[in-house]
């Protein structure tokens, strides 16, 4: 791989444009797709090479020139909600067969954290490795495509990312003036910024295998919930107790702080 790789970024959203933004404000060669002419239109007049591709779940649109990269970044929600879960592993399948036949020798896929299940303590990325073992099969699933592509000559980074919140993502927008019985779960939420920062210091430092990508303190939600409504003007939410104790799991990312010595800027998300 050449020092300068060119990148391509599968999904110029809330998380790939200010990915995109860093890159380029550290001279990195970076394109990426969006999946609508509109949006491709309203980047391209920001001065982003942007190009509409979309996974249908076969890719539709520019692929082409989005393989004429070294590094791909795929940040593609799965929309299993919507889709059900066999389409996101199946939008997989497609690329990743258009990948092994290009240029790009180094794919990051960005995962999540819900592939863990509540197993009432700290987590970490050796604890899920068959789908059997995940909460989101099919998320795991997806994951293992990329990483059957692993070869000495081919690298594979898995980034499961925890919540992403910060900017217009705020905790307590989202329960403001409701009953919540969870309060006493502790969070696993990451601030876009230190998403983006670590996933660039993973590209400068060239590092394969899986990583958990979370802030390391995980406040109480209701620490963060108060901590949010005061900050931003929102209603407090009401908290009981459940009728039993919730399940929860505490998602480690020592593993990728020990590897990157990054410094957040926002380890306490009562902060974000």
């Amino acid at each position: 791989m050449t020092n300068t790789p060119r990148i391509s970024i599968i999904g110029l959203g809330w998380l790939g444009l200010p990915l995109a933004q860093a890159l380029l404000q550290k001279g990195y060669s970076v394109k990426g797709s969006t999946s609508t002419p509109e949006k491709e239109s309203s980047l391209q007049r920001s001065g982003y090479d942007a190009v509409v591709m979309a996974l249908e779940p076969a890719p539709k649109g520019n692929l082409s020139y989005l393989l004429e990269a070294d590094v791909l970044v795929v940040n593609v929600p799965p929309k299993a909600g919507k889709m059900g879960d066999a389409f996101h592993p199946e939008q997989m399948r497609h690329l990743a067969d258009a990948v092994a036949a290009s240029a790009v020798r180094w794919v990051l896929y960005v995962s999540s954290t819900s592939v863990y299940p509540e197993l009432n303590r700290e987590v970490v990325e050796t604890d899920v490795q068959t789908p059997d073992e995940s909460a989101a099969p099919a998320l795991l699933q997806a994951e293992q495509i990329w990483q059957s592509l692993q070869t000495d000559s081919f690298q594979v980074t898995i980034l499961r990312c925890g919540g992403l919140m910060g900017y217009e993502r705020q905790a307590g927008k989202y329960v403001a003036g409701r009953t919540v019985d969870s309060g006493a779960v502790r969070v696993n939420y990451i601030h876009r910024d230190d998403a983006v920062g670590l996933l660039v210091a993973v590209l400068e430092q060239g590092l394969t295998g899986v990583y958990n990508v979370v802030a390391p303190q995980h406040p109480t939600r209701a620490e963060v919930y108060a901590a949010s409504c005061q900050k931003h003007g929102y209603a407090l939410p009401q908290l009981v107790e459940p009728e039993s104790p919730l399940p929860f799991k505490l998602v480690s990312s020592a593993k990728l702080i020990a590897q990157t010595g990054y410094s957040f800027s926002y380890p306490d998300p009562r902060l974000f």
